[in-house]
């Protein structure tokens, strides 16, 4: 399993838009004082493939997400 890039970043969010949850997991990386180049990367890896699935397993590389079921 994967290591978590910032495992003291949490956010739970239900949806099946993944615009919606990349900008969830972009405002808490940004509370969290991470860098803007870092906060850009992760935008541009999260949104590469333009579908719901693979924003949620790269928001899951890079915080700690709610439930893993179905959204």
């Amino acid at each position: 399993m994967a290591v978590t890039r910032y495992p003291t970043i949490r956010v739970s969010k239900r949806t099946a838009n993944p615009l919606v949850l990349v900008a969830t997991v972009r405002q808490e990386l940004r509370r969290a004082g991470v860098d803007h180049d870092e906060i850009a990367s992760f935008t541009a890896q999260a949104l590469s493939q333009g579908d719901v699935e693979h924003a949620r397993q790269v928001c899951s590389q890079w915080v700690v997400t709610g439930s893993r079921d179905p959204m």
